[in-house]
């Protein structure tokens, strides 16, 4: 199992480091040219997932709604980015959620659309809404975030502040398993997550203190440039908890939907991993909360 874990872990992270520093060098001037169909590739295969869970306890929304919805959300996302290549002005981080935001609207009224069609008799209609709203938001509205901080300021600070959230997230995940398999005594939520102690969360958050501080002094000035002004010491560690907390609390969100469903991974197709939500379930979480320490002014311009 371990060696499937490496090989697919490997065959995951060198093209996707090979398309960061695409996006990086190559990009024509529009950050995340390169990078824009990882996010609608995700989303669209993480809310697969979520259906087929669902589906193992008989519940069913209108999956062509889902999708439909799914894919406007991720979409809408990305409007700024092709704004810039028609050579708008980039606009303020916050009004960047503007068309995500819109697109959810129409995504849930897509919801009761659907509904409306297949309507026959009382019952489920409210829970098959319910349903499909929260796939299009637990996957799509947070993969929207990745788009939004590539997209942060310019070239060189976006791509510090998508790189940052991966490094101190997945870094702060191995972390907390290498501490846990170490020194894990109490565990942390026994029937979410067996294998999850509390000596695990804290080996978690120090490794993203570190991991967040290491990026900040050594990586930053490399991708935002060399007269990037670095974050003092507390705004890293802040964005090191903030992270590790939302990343955790992603971790155990997926953990607590699969345990609802009965199933140990959200799929099968990536041997050693699971699905895709099992490898970015920190990442929807730490997605928006990395995104609003970035936009605060605490870590750039």
């Amino acid at each position: 199992m371990l060696r499937w874990r490496l090989l697919v872990s490997a065959l995951i992270i060198a093209p996707l480091v090979g398309l960061l520093v695409l996006d990086y060098q190559y990009n024509f001037g529009v950050p995340g040219i390169w990078l824009w169909p990882l996010p609608v590739l995700f989303t669209l295969l993480g809310t697969a997932e979520v259906l087929d869970m669902l589906a193992a306890k008989n519940h069913r929304p209108a999956a062509w709604s889902v999708y439909v919805g799914a894919a406007l959300v991720i979409g809408a996302s990305l409007v700024p980015l092709f704004s810039r290549a028609a050579g708008e002005a980039t606009p303020h981080p916050l009004a960047t959620l503007a068309w995500p935001l819109a697109a959810l609207v129409v995504a849930i009224a897509l919801a009761f659309v659907a509904e409306m069609a297949r309507y026959r008799q009382p019952g489920g209609v409210i829970v098959n809404v319910a349903l499909a709203v929260f796939a299009v938001a637990y996957v799509a509205v947070m993969m929207t975030f990745l788009n939004a901080l590539r997209g942060y300021h310019d070239n060189g600070w976006g791509m510090a502040a998508v790189v940052s959230l991966i490094f101190v997230t997945k870094m702060s995940d191995s972390g907390a398993y290498a501490f846990g398999r170490l020194f894990g005594r109490h565990k942390m939520a026994p029937v979410l997550s067996p294998k999850k102690t509390i000596e695990g969360g804290i080996g978690g958050l120090v490794t993203a203190w570190f991991c967040s501080w290491l990026f900040f002094s050594t990586l930053l000035p490399v991708l935002a440039g060399p007269h990037a002004p670095v974050p003092p010491l507390w705004a890293c560690l802040v964005y090191g908890t903030v992270v590790a907390i939302a990343g955790a609390v992603g971790d155990l969100a997926e953990s607590l939907l699969k345990r609802d469903m009965e199933r140990k991974d959200s799929s099968r197709w990536m041997p050693g991993l699971g699905g895709i939500l099992d490898v970015l379930d920190s990442l929807l979480l730490a997605a928006p909360a990395g995104y609003f320490c970035w936009i605060s002014g605490m870590l750039g311009p």
